[in-house]
């Protein structure tokens, strides 16, 4: 016979009531953030193949999603502009008609200062060629063209009334200039979410659908981090921090939950983390086989972001994991 009681750790699980009363992370809707992609020229939200249950949504479909976040406890919305037009240096991003503006002053007058408005800001949803800012003659992206193109767009979303931009380029010093361009235009009260670590990772392929992003020629990865790479996110992160960040942002999630947890170790700002288009059609394409539980497997892989010490979780499955909880 033991010397220890078999039962002593199983005594806390017996019943739900009990689980629930000693469950060491939860979840509230208040820690997660909806992704949202707001598409002009739409009469009627258009369903995205590759992301069930997700749409492009217009301004005044996207300010009935933002009431029901907001009257569900979510504790935020982040924007994704899709342009009628596209150029070479993605010149719709600052446009003050373009979607996100658009879409951002319809919530404001759709729910007020009830919803945290995160805006995205990057290049890729803009420009004809799919990347993340303007390009030099050999088909690399020139870094201070891109970061002068960020600031304009985070001035034009805070000027809309975002709450929070958030640059997800990974651009060198880009979090420095928009803190400085937001500064200069009398934005100082406008935080900034740094993409702080954003590898170049398989599991974006559905979001290049949904945000019309998709790359004529090349791929990010002389940008984003390398997948094999968790010393140099440290550096990363360290830098967002002393160029201004008032929250630092890991992204995909799942399969980089070191990272997290890293940046909630090292740390004292705020963790977000971005459970990516690819977690979340992956779970659904499951699900619709039969193979899982779709709703259980999307609430787990959230709560283990939490677990690794996300504050914060931007994911698709916002709603119905916050109605879930209601």
């Amino acid at each position: 016979m033991s010397r220890f009681p078999t039962t002593r750790l199983r005594r806390l699980r017996r019943t739900p009531a009990l689980r629930s009363a000693f469950a060491e992370t939860r979840l509230h809707p208040a820690a997660l953030v909806l992704p949202v992609f707001v598409k002009q020229g739409l009469t009627a939200p258009e369903p995205i193949g590759s992301m069930p249950g997700v749409s492009q949504h217009t301004p005044e479909s996207v300010a009935a999603l933002a009431k029901e976040a907001a009257d569900l406890g979510v504790g935020g919305m982040i924007l994704f502009g899709i342009p009628t037009a596209k150029d070479a240096q993605g010149s719709s991003g600052w446009d003050p008609d373009g979607p996100v503006p658009t879409a951002t002053r319809a919530i404001r007058d759709a729910v007020g200062e009830d919803l945290v408005l995160w805006a995205d800001v990057c290049q890729c949803e803009y420009t004809d060629h799919g990347h993340c800012g303007p390009l030099d003659a050999t088909g690399q992206v020139v870094n201070d063209d891109a970061v002068a193109a960020y600031v304009r767009d985070a001035v034009t979303y805070a000027n809309a009334g975002a709450d929070l931009v958030a640059p997800s380029g990974m651009m060198d010093g880009q979090v420095a200039a928009i803190r400085a361009g937001l500064d200069e235009a009398d934005h100082q009260g406008v935080g900034l979410v740094a993409y702080a670590a954003k590898y170049a990772s398989a599991y974006y392929g559905p979001f290049r659908d949904a945000a019309e992003s998709a790359m004529v020629a090349g791929d990010r990865a002389g940008h984003q981090m390398d997948p094999a790479n968790r010393r140099e996110a440290h550096r990363e992160l360290e830098l967002d921090v002393v160029e201004g960040a008032d929250v630092l942002m890991v992204k995909p999630a799942l399969p980089y939950l070191d990272v997290i947890a890293d940046a909630r170790d090292r740390f004292g700002l705020p963790v977000a983390a971005y459970q990516v288009s690819g977690e979340y059609a992956m779970v659904h394409a499951a699900a619709e086989r039969g193979w899982l539980d779709g709703d259980a497997a999307l609430r787990e892989a959230v709560l283990g972001i939490v677990r690794a010490g996300a504050d914060l979780v931007l994911t698709y499955a916002a709603l119905e994991l916050a109605r879930s909880r209601a």
